[in-house]
């Protein structure tokens, strides 16, 4: 079991740091999107995906290593170890990596949220440039879009 406690408390602490990693990409995407710059965001998506992946495999090795304990391969598994009390200090580690899994979590949400504005700006803008009103269609009196899509005409003669 012992083992086990320096496996999972070197585990959080690699997880803790990518964590930490994600929190720092996810705020600097925050700025960029805020800023509406899309050349470093493009920079970051690639960033952001290593460390997601790399947090991954590391909650994988997690629960591999639970469940060769006797333990859920979970979060749920995870706490119930942690509970046990038999380390301490990777307790203290689970307790923080949920932290921040928390604060990443609302930082994505809220990010999205600014993702969502940027496109309703975006397609608002392209509905300008293909004639339609923002809105909805408005009709003239006689029952007609009022606003007609640009159309080129073709004269043949």
């Amino acid at each position: 079991m012992q083992s086990l406690g320096n496996s999972l408390a070197q585990s959080l602490g690699e997880e803790l740091r990518a964590a930490a990693a994600l929190l720092e990409v996810l705020k600097q995407e925050q700025s960029h999107l805020i800023n509406a710059d899309v050349d470093e965001l493009a920079k970051l998506t690639e960033e952001k995906t290593k460390i997601v992946v790399r947090m991954g495999e590391l909650a994988q090795n997690r629960h591999h290593a639970l469940a060769g304990a006797g333990f859920d391969a979970s979060e749920t598994g995870m706490q119930k170890w942690v509970d046990g009390g038999s380390n301490p200090a990777a307790g203290k580690s689970w307790k923080e990596l949920l932290e921040l899994a928390r604060e990443a979590k609302e930082l994505n949400r809220v990010n999205g949220l600014l993702i969502g504005q940027h496109m309703g700006r975006n397609q608002a803008a392209l509905n300008i440039l293909h004639g339609t009103p923002q809105g909805g269609a408005m009709y003239g009196p006689n029952g007609q879009s009022a606003t007609q899509p640009n159309k080129r005409k073709l004269v043949v003669g």
